[in-house]
């Protein structure tokens, strides 16, 4: 396994959308090796998911797993590591919720985005079988999140308030106790 490069903003892989994959080359050792390498890429950067755009490659493949602990996300629920090719996300329900995120292509800079608070996930595991689930919450926000990489759209995008832009020091020191305490709430009251 190796821990690639993470591409930043300005990098117009970021803005494409990435390439459904069929189900032999899902099973192809290369594609299988990318898999590896983004997911110890996450796990290097602390992030909460990486898609395949922020190595620069445009296969529709996705990681997410939050650990308890997560120096960057502390107030994330965990998640188990979840690997999706060729996922689609459906909000369900018509209650949104803010977060306030950052993206690991995008190192120094935060903004609140409105995402719907619960989805219903589609996506094939590494191994080419089906899986549908339901996440709700920060949850649901880091698949969306995830989601939107693919399709060439990243979280700036999204932000509709540009005064709730700030870098992570200022975020550290104005905002981090204050979206802390409110994503405890949405924790608490939606789960993962």
């Amino acid at each position: 396994m190796t821990v690639l490069p993470i591409v930043q903003v300005g990098d117009p892989v970021l803005r494409e959308r990435a390439r459904e994959l069929s189900a032999e080359e899902l099973a192809s050792p290369d594609t299988q090796h990318l898999i590896d390498d983004l997911i110890e890429t996450k796990r290097a950067a602390n992030g909460a998911g990486l898609a395949a755009n922020q190595v620069g490659d445009l296969r529709r493949i996705a990681v997410v797993e939050v650990t308890e602990g997560n120096p960057r996300y502390p107030y994330k629920p965990p998640v188990p590591l979840t690997v999706m090719v060729n996922p689609v996300v459906e909000p369900f329900g018509d209650e949104t919720i803010a977060i306030n995120e950052g993206c690991l292509s995008v190192p120094t800079l935060r903004g609140t985005v409105e995402r719907a608070a619960s989805v219903r996930v589609r996506y094939l595991d590494r191994d080419g079988k089906e899986h549908v689930e339901e996440r709700r919450g920060l949850t649901a926000g880091t698949f969306q999140h995830e989601f939107d990489h693919l399709n060439g759209v990243l979280f700036l995008d999204r932000v509709r308030d540009p005064s709730t832009f700030a870098t992570w020091e200022e975020f550290d020191r104005h905002g981090r106790a204050e979206f802390e305490r409110e994503a405890r709430a949405i924790v608490q009251r939606l789960g993962s």
